[in-house]
């Protein structure tokens, strides 16, 4: 992202965008009349009057709107005439309420808030600057792939519900429920009577397909299925569930099968960026999280000009709040909470590769702060290193960073020996 310097833009327009339509307020940039217009949702309506705008002024126009990305903004960053200036909603919405206390809303008012907004502080905005295909193609697959994990776990909590009900046995003879085996095991053998009926060859070769090959697993599950005492006999029961639980089951195979080839083409396109042999060198990153890092930084370096303001922005700093003699530190609530998670799951998966880590982590639970606080306190550390390697393209190395604390006379060094 660009700072938006106002001598730089032709006009300026505020965008209020909804699914049928969006209003628009238009100025200037030598004039403080503004016109007002409404566009509908459609292809051609957003060509005809981006051409429009150009003829009329040519360019840059700055287009102040409540999104970062969506059909309107895809639509709007093809052409290289127009900069897109993305405001928070919430900031907007308490700007509507400083000059508003009423709280009235409409949306024509809305475009020309937004436009006001970034006329009045433009050194408070910047410009959205689109990256590279590669990676905004790979940002898609890593949300796309994180809302199939919930779905996941979703299908698998309601599997796990339904089989409670009349087949309690099925969660005790599988470690995971989110697991492909399981998916099958319960579309074949929905009730523990169908399990009972059939032969023990038959599970054998069941298990051994779906490549599970441990006999003293195998020879336990089947003991298991032939000393099970079934919970109810009452059909009017079983029947409705076990058709609930063996379609649920091929839900979430399916999405076992989907998060598979996600990870696959996330893997293909993160190794192809240059900037992946940085984030999957770090400790506790690996193949998994790494792609997400790699989201999570971008490519424009000079989009944060301090590890600070690094921190500030992923959530993983703490906003401290003022008033009179009163003094508190709260959790940070405006940030993206995906990249924020990435941050504190990575800062805990590198507890066990990182000796300073973990002697970072000891020392915070040392000093009373639970898991969660100690996570966090490390993410908050290690993005100020991280942040270093980012800037000067530099791969982490344990050692030498390990040679600096001793320079330091960090105690991290000697509880890490």
């Amino acid at each position: 992202m660009n700072a938006i310097t106002q001598d730089y833009f032709k006009a300026y327009v505020g965008l209020d965008w909804a699914d049928n339509k969006h209003d628009i307020c238009i100025q200037a940039a030598d004039s403080s009349h503004r016109e007002f217009d409404c566009i509908p949702h459609r292809v051609d309506k957003i060509e005809e009057w981006a051409l429009s705008l150009h003829s009329r002024f040519g360019g840059p126009i700055a287009v102040t709107l409540e999104l970062t990305r969506g059909p309107v903004v895809y639509a709007l960053q093809k052409y290289d005439f127009l900069e897109l200036v993305p405001v928070n909603p919430s900031t907007l919405a308490r700007y509507r309420k400083l000059l508003h206390p009423s709280g009235a809303k409409d949306d024509p008012s809305d475009a020309e808030l937004a436009l006001d907004l970034v006329l009045r502080h433009p050194d408070k905005f910047q410009t959205l600057a689109a990256q590279s295909a590669r990676l905004r193609q790979l940002q898609l697959l890593v949300e796309h792939r994180r809302q199939l994990v919930a779905d996941k776990v979703r299908l698998t909590n309601r599997l796990c519900a339904a089989l409670k009900q009349y087949y309690p046995q099925s969660l005790e003879w599988f470690e995971k429920l989110d697991t492909i085996l399981f998916c099958e095991f319960i579309k074949q053998w929905p009730t523990l009577r169908k399990a009972q009926s059939a032969r023990s060859s038959t599970l054998v070769r069941f298990f051994n397909k779906n490549h599970m090959y441990r006999q003293s697993v195998q020879q336990r599950r089947l003991e298991g299925i032939r000393k099970a005492t079934p919970l109810t006999l009452d059909e009017a029961l079983i029947a409705p569930f076990s058709l609930k639980a063996r379609l649920i089951a091929e839900q979430l195979r399916l999405v076992l099968a989907a998060i598979q080839q996600y990870e696959q083409k996330i893997l293909e396109l993160a190794s192809e960026h240059p900037d992946y042999e940085l984030f999957v060198s770090l400790p506790g990153a690996g193949a998994s999280l790494a792609p997400r890092l790699l989201v999570a930084f971008g490519e424009e370096r000079e989009r944060f000009q301090s590890a600070g303001e690094l921190q500030m922005y992923t959530g993983i700093a703490p906003v401290t709040e003022r008033s009179g003699q009163k003094c508190w530190v709260h959790w940070r609530t405006q940030c993206p909470r995906l990249l924020r998670q990435t941050i504190v799951e990575w800062a805990g998966h590198s507890i066990r590769y990182s000796f300073w880590a973990e002697a970072f982590y000891r020392q915070q639970r040392n000093k009373g702060s639970n898991h969660q606080a100690a996570v966090r306190a490390l993410a908050f550390k290690w993005l100020r290193i991280l942040y270093r390697c980012w800037q000067t393209r530099t791969l982490y190395d344990e050692s030498k960073y390990l040679k600096a604390l001793q320079q330091r006379g960090s105690p991290l060094v000697a509880a890490a020996a």
